[in-house]
């Protein structure tokens, strides 16, 4: 893993924390609220690679942590279509050019 991906890990952890400790909840209470164990929110607040994505973002949208600066979760939704849209106009796969054999026309 990158120095850049541990860092934005950190950076996540400390935010949870510090939401979760500003509305005066207990990991538990967190850990309830968005259906994880203690276990999991004690990692994500550590910045745990190893954790499953959606179980930070679970835990960060239930403690009020707005993702990408999106402040209603219910963008979210909009966000997404807007996003299937713009790949739906991507061709469907990235071929790269192929190099020319140097063996005259005998493909083997």
């Amino acid at each position: 893993m990158t120095s850049v991906a541990e860092n934005a890990l950190a950076v996540l952890g400390n935010e949870v924390r510090l939401a979760r400790m500003g509305k005066k909840m207990t990991i538990a209470e967190l850990a309830d609220r968005a259906g994880v164990s203690s276990r999991t929110v004690s990692a994500i607040e550590a910045g745990a690679p190893a954790t499953a994505v959606g179980n930070v973002f679970t835990v960060a949208l239930a403690v009020g942590f707005p993702l990408f600066s999106v402040e209603d979760p219910n963008e979210f939704a909009a966000l997404r279509l807007r996003g299937q849209e713009k790949i739906a106009l991507l061709p469907k796969r990235v071929d790269h050019p192929r190099k020319k054999d140097d063996d005259g026309n005998f493909d083997f």
